[in-house]
Parts: structure tokens; sequence; C-alpha cells
């Protein structure tokens, strides 16, 4: 088995643990995170050991992580601080299905019960949160988030660092613009673009977004 630390500890890493745990694949040594007040924490019984800086990592000899933090620009963040330091590992949760001509990114995660279907391509630092499923042919972005549910037609593009919410459903063939945020419940039925934030049926702009 080879030896994983979690960067985060929240919520999120909880589930980020259980994948890992499940594949069978990992010993999970400890989690890393820079709030303060996380030290000492137990998470899915794994203790949070410390924090993310150069000096931790190197004390602890972290080699083998991956990055169990929701937000897509925080992923972002610590995977370019520490690109040349870690290994990023691609956690895949044995209860999904996933073609194989599928290809996945480092760093990425895909939670349980999710279905990928051929030829789709998935970034660096991804989530493919729970029960979310990719069709035929679609391209899923670095640092983008699809979260529980979600249901994307063939050939769909999310570009980097989007997030869909709970539930949201695109019809084939629509891109959604990079660092764009889609509300829970959303139905994309056309062309999305960068930095915004859109809600609705159908998918309506409501607010501009700084850009990524």
């Amino acid at each position: 088995m080879k030896d994983l630390w979690i960067i985060g500890s929240g919520g999120h890493a909880k589930v980020v643990i259980a994948a890992a745990q499940s594949s069978g694949l990992y010993r999970i040594v400890g989690c890393l995170d820079d709030s303060p007040d996380r030290s000492g924490l137990v998470v899915n019984g794994v203790p949070v050991k410390g924090d993310t800086s150069l000096e931790t990592i190197s004390n602890l000899g972290v080699l083998n992580a991956v990055i169990a933090i929701g937000d897509n620009a925080a992923r972002r963040h610590i995977a370019t601080r520490l690109h040349q330091t870690l290994h990023w590992e691609t956690i895949v949760h044995p209860h999904t299905w996933i073609a194989p001509s599928v290809q996945i990114g480092h760093g990425s995660v895909i939670m349980a019960g999710v279905v990928v279907q051929p030829d789709t391509i998935i970034g660096a630092h991804s989530i493919l949160n729970t029960s979310s499923s990719i069709d035929h042919e679609c391209k899923i972005g670095d640092y983008v988030h699809v979260a529980p549910g979600t249901h994307l037609a063939g050939s769909a593009r999310l570009s980097d660092g989007s997030f869909l919410g709970v539930g949201v459903s695109a019809v084939p063939g629509i891109t959604v613009g990079a660092w764009s945020v889609v509300g829970a419940g959303t139905v994309i039925t056309s062309d999305l673009p960068s930095n915004i934030t859109a809600v609705g049926v159908p998918a309506k702009v409501i607010r501009k977004l700084d850009a990524g």
C-alpha cells in the first residue's frame, strides 16, 4: 500500500478519505491543514499533523498527496505552490463506472456512484462528486468541481475552474466558461461565458465575477 497525505480536513476531506480507504490502495498517514484551529483534530480516524509549509512537509516526509478542498481556487493555489514538492495522487472510489478510454488528470478525485462514459477527458485536480454522470466525449478542465447529482450529456465542455452545483443538468455540446459558477438545480441549454454566475431553468447569467 502507498502512503497518502490528505491536504484539507473539512467535510470534503472526509469523503476523499473514504474514497481512498475504499480503494484499498493507500495507507492514509495524516491530514495537513493551514488553519491553526484544525491542529490535532481527527478526521475519519486520520489525525491533522501539521500545515502545508515546506518545512512541515519536509519534516513529516510527505511525498504522495491529494488536495481534499472543495473550493476550486484554493486547490489551484495549493497545487501551484507545491507542484514541485509533492506527487499528486488520483483517487477513484471503487463503486464507480469509468469507461476504459477515459483520461483522468493527476490529483483528481472521483467519488462513489459516478459514471464517466467513453472518450471523456478529465483535467488535473478536478472533482467529480457523488453520483454525478459525465456522458461521452465530454471535456472537463483543471480545477473543476462537478457537485453531487449533476449530469452532463455528451460532448459538454467545462472550462478550467468552473463549478456546477448540486443537481445541475446540461444538454449535449454546451460549454461553461472558465471560473464560472452554475447554481444548484440549474438546467444549462446553451453556452455560458467565463467568470459569471448562472442560475435557473434554463440557465440565465445573474452576476459577473472577477477573473479567476
